[in-house]
C-alpha cells in the first residue's frame, strides 16, 4: 500500500485525522518499521561515522516520522475510540513496542553514541546527547544475552498490560447509566439536568441519565440532595475497573493487572541493577532519591496537616448544625463542602458557572498569552477527528530588523467536550516537535494536542466552564505553550522533550494562576443570557474561598504521591496493596473512605500514563510554578496586569530553553536563586 492510498504514509503537512482508517494502521506500522529497521542497520555498520548529524539524517529522520504516525494512531485510539480502531492498535502495539525497546538497547548504536565527540556538538546537541547515553544504560543496552531478551519481553507486557489497564477504566467509565425520575434530582442545576435529559431521550428512554464522566458525575455529588442517589453514583465511581464492582461490571478489574504490571516493573528496576522501580523512575528526574522524594512529600503533609484538620472540623459542625447530617458518609463530604462554601462565602459554583462560556473563556486565555508572550493567536484549518475539534496557528512578527510580517512559531488542535469512546481527565501531547531538520535543511515548526473533557452546550447556548474547568484549559495550555513557543532546535531537547519530569508542570501550573487574576478575569467572562461580565463581588467571594479546603487537597495529592512512591519502592509486588494505601491513608489522610473503595484501580496517572513513581512531580513542580509566578506578583502594573518584561524573561528563560538544559538552570536564568517553598505555602493559604 503506497502513501498515495495510505493516509498514515502521508508526512507532506499534518496528520490526515478525518482519513485514517483501522485498516490503514497494519501496513502503514509494517511499511515504518522495515524503514526504521533498514536505517537503524545503516548507522550501525561498522564503516558509518560516529557522528551526531550524519546519524540523525539517517535515524532520527525515519523514526521521526514512525513516532508521527504511531502518534496519531494512539491518538484516535485516546479520543475517538472505536471496537475496530482498538484491535487494530492493539495488534500493532506489541511490534512498535518491541522496536522502541530494540532501538533504546541496541548496543551496536550506544557505542557509535559514546564514540561520538562532544566538543563537535553544540550545546543543545550536548545535551541531548549526554540524555541519550543515559537513556541507553535505561533501555537495556548495557545488558547482555538471556538478560537482554528478558528486559525486552518486559517491555512489550507492560506496554500490553498499561493499555488494557486504560480500556477498563474507560469501558468501566463508559458501562455505567443510571437513569433518574425528576424527584431524584432535586437540587441538580438546570443545565446539567437538560444535559441529562436529553442523553435519555437520545436512547429513548424516560428520565435523566446520570453517568461517571466529570460533567454529570461530579454535579450530582455536589448538589443532588438526595444521599441515597449520591451513594448510588459514588459506590459506583470508586469501584470502577475493580474486583468490587458489582453486577456485569465486574468484567473490567484491574486488580491482576496492576499486580503484574508492578511485579514487571521491580524486575525491570532489578535487570537495570537498582533495588527497586522508584530508583529508575528518578534517574532522569531533579529528585536526587525515592528517599528524598517522600522526605519531601511527609515535610509538606505535616505542613498542610493542621489546616485539613481544621478544614474537616469546619465541615463536621456544619454538617450537624445546619443540614442535620450529625455522621456524614463518604459520599456525603463533597455536598456538604458545595453547601458549606455556598454558606460561607455566598457563592455556588453553579452561579459562576454562568459567566464562563467556552468561547469567552477561550478568548481571554489567548488574550493573556498574546500579550505576555509577544505573540498572535488565529483560527487555522487541518483535518480533525470529530466536529467539535478546533485548530488554531500561534504567529510572532519576524525578529527586529528581519522580514516584515509574521513567521509561524506552533500550531495546535483543541478538543473540548467529553463523549462516549474518549478516555477520561485532560492532557496535552505533541503531534511533532520543532526542528532544524537534518535531511532537508528546513524548520520544522512544532503542533500540540490539547485535550480537556467539558460538558457541551445544551439547546443552542455556548457550553458554560466551571471556574475549576478553566483553571485546567489554562493548565494544559501552559504545556501546550513550553512545547510550541520553544527555540530549541535540536528535535530531542526542545519543547516538552528531554524537560525532567519533575519540571514539567511547572509551566502548566504556572498558567493557573492567571484564573484568580481579576484583570484577567474580567476580559474572560460574559453571562451566558445577559453578557455581562463577572461581578466584582463575585470575584471577591471567589478569591476568599479559593483557599477553601486547601489543607485537604494537599493531603490528597500527597496521599496518592506517597501511595504512588512507596508502592514502587517498599511494596512486595506479590502481596496486595491494599494495606498500603489504608496504611499511607492513616498516615496522611484526614477523611477515611470506605473499606469497599478502590481508587488505585483508576489510577492510570501511573498504571497507564508515565507517571509510576513520579506522581509527586505535581507537588514538586508546583513550588517551582508558584515561585516562578511570585515574579509576576512582584513585578505588576499600575493597571494590574502582568509586566510584559517580566512575561519576556519568562519566556526566554523557561519557555523558549525547552529540554537543552537542566530545568534548575532555566528556573535560575529565570529567578535569579533556588526555588523556595514559600511562594506555594502563600498562595495555598498555608503561610
Amino acid at each position: 500500500m503506497n502513501s498515495m492510498s495510505n493516509p498514515l504514509l502521508d508526512f507532506s503537512d499534518l496528520p490526515l485525522f478525518d482519513q485514517i482508517q483501522p485498516e490503514h494502521v497494519a501496513p502503514a506500522i509494517d511499511a515504518l518499521l522495515q524503514e526504521s529497521d533498514a536505517a537503524l542497520e545503516t548507522v550501525t555498520a561498522p564503516d558509518f561515522p560516529a557522528d551526531w548529524t550524519a546519524i540523525a539524517r539517517v535515524l532520527d529522520v525515519t523514526t521521526e516520522k514512525f513516532g508521527r504516525a504511531w502518534g496519531a494512531v494512539s491518538h484516535l485510539n485516546s479520543v475517538a475510540d472505536t471496537p475496530e480502531l482498538r484491535a487494530a492498535y492493539n495488534a500493532a502495539l506489541p511490534r512498535v513496542t518491541e522496536f522502541w525497546t530494540r532501538l533504546g538497547s541496541d548496543e551496536r548504536l550506544y557505542a557509535k553514541y559514546k564514540a561520538i565527540d562532544p566538543s563537535t556538538l553544540n550545546p543543545e546537541q550536548r545535551q541531548a546527547h549526554k540524555n541519550a547515553l543515559r537513556n541507553f544504560v535505561l533501555g537495556g543496552a548495557e545488558l547482555q544475552g538471556e538478560a537482554k531478551a528478558r528486559y525486552a519481553q518486559i517491555q512489550e507486557r507492560q506496554a500490553e498490560l498499561t493499555q488494557k489497564f486504560s480500556e477498563n477504566a474507560l469501558d468501566a467509565t463508559d458501562a455505567f447509566a443510571y437513569y433518574a425520575t425528576e424527584a431524584e434530582l432535586d437540587g441538580l442545576p438546570e443545565d446539567v439536568k437538560q444535559s441529562a435529559r436529553a442523553a435519555a431521550q437520545k436512547e429513548d428512554k424516560d428520565g435523566y441519565k446520570l453517568t461517571l464522566k466529570m460533567p454529570s458525575y461530579l454535579p450530582v455529588m455536589q448538589f443532588a440532595k438526595s444521599s441515597a442517589l449520591r451513594h448510588t453514583l459514588y459506590r459506583a465511581y470508586v469501584t470502577r475497573a475493580s474486583d468490587q464492582a458489582e453486577g456485569e461490571a465486574a468484567k473490567f478489574d484491574n486488580s491482576a493487572l496492576i499486580r503484574d504490571i508492578l511485579a514487571l516493573r521491580q524486575e525491570e528496576a532489578q535487570l537495570l541493577g537498582y533495588v527497586n522501580f522508584g530508583e529508575v523512575s528518578v534517574v532522569p528526574k531533579m529528585a536526587e532519591s525515592p528517599e528524598q522524594v517522600v522526605r519531601f512529600l511527609r515535610d509538606l503533609a505535616q505542613k498542610a496537616r493542621p489546616y485539613a484538620e481544621q478544614d474537616l472540623v469546619d465541615l463536621r459542625t456544619f454538617a450537624a448544625e445546619q443540614l442535620g447530617i450529625a455522621d456524614p458518609q463518604p459520599w456525603d463530604w463533597p455536598y456538604i463542602s458545595e453547601k458549606l462554601k455556598e454558606a460561607r462565602y455566598a457563592f455556588s459554583e453553579q452561579e459562576v458557572k454562568q459567566y464562563f462560556t467556552a468561547p469567552r473563556v477561550l478568548a481571554g486565555l489567548f488574550k493573556i498569552v498574546e500579550t505576555l508572550f509577544e505573540v498572535s493567536i488565529r483560527r487555522d484549518a487541518a483535518p480533525v477527528w470529530h466536529p467539535a475539534v478546533e485548530f488554531y496557528r500561534i504567529e510572532r512578527a519576524h525578529p527586529e530588523g528581519a522580514l516584515k510580517g509574521t513567521e509561524l512559531v506552533g500550531q495546535f488542535y483543541l478538543d473540548q467536550p467529553a463523549r462516549n469512546g474518549k478516555r477520561g481527565g485532560a492532557w496535552m501531547d505533541d503531534v511533532r516537535a520543532r526542528w532544524l531538520r537534518p535531511d532537508t535543511g528546513r524548520l520544522q515548526t512544532p503542533v500540540a494536542h490539547l485535550v480537556c473533557n467539558f460538558a457541551d452546550g445544551v439547546d443552542g447556548n455556548p457550553a458554560l466552564l466551571t471556574h475549576d474547568d478553566v483553571i485546567t484549559l489554562f493548565h494544559e495550555f501552559g504545556h501546550g505553550l513550553h512545547h510550541m513557543l520553544t527555540q530549541v532546535n535540536e528535535e530531542r531537547v526542545s519543547g516538552i522533550s528531554g524537560v525532567e519530569w519533575d519540571a514539567v508542570e511547572l509551566p502548566s501550573q504556572f498558567m493557573e494562576n492567571f484564573c484568580w487574576e481579576w484583570d484577567v478575569l474580567k476580559h474572560m467572562t460574559a453571562h451566558v443570557d445577559t453578557g455581562e461580565p463577572l461581578p466584582r463581588a463575585l470575584y471577591d467571594k471567589m478569591m476568599a474561598a479559593k483557599n477553601f479546603q486547601s489543607g485537604m487537597q494537599t493531603l490528597r495529592q500527597i496521599e496518592f504521591a506517597l501511595f504512588d512512591m512507596l508502592l514502587h519502592t517498599e511494596h512486595d509486588p506479590a502481596q496486595d496493596f491494599m494495606p498500603l494505601l489504608d496504611l499511607v491513608r492513616s498516615e496522611v489522610a484526614v477523611l477515611q473512605p470506605p473499606a469497599w473503595s478502590r481508587t488505585a484501580h483508576t489510577f492510570s496517572h501511573i498504571f497507564a500514563g508515565g507517571y509510576a513513581a513520579g506522581y509527586y512531580s505535581y507537588k514538586w513542580a508546583e513550588v517551582l510554578s508558584a515561585d516562578a509566578y511570585a515574579a509576576f506578583e512582584e513585578t505588576v502594573g499600575k493597571d494590574g496586569l502582568p509586566s510584559v518584561q517580566t512575561g519576556r524573561q519568562y519566556r526566554q528563560a523557561i519557555l523558549e530553553a525547552g529540554g537543552s538544559r537542566p530545568a534548575i538552570e532555566s528556573f535560575k536564568a529565570f529567578r535569579g536563586r533556588e526555588p523556595s517553598l514559600d511562594a506555594l505555602l502563600r498562595h495555598q493559604g498555608m503561610a
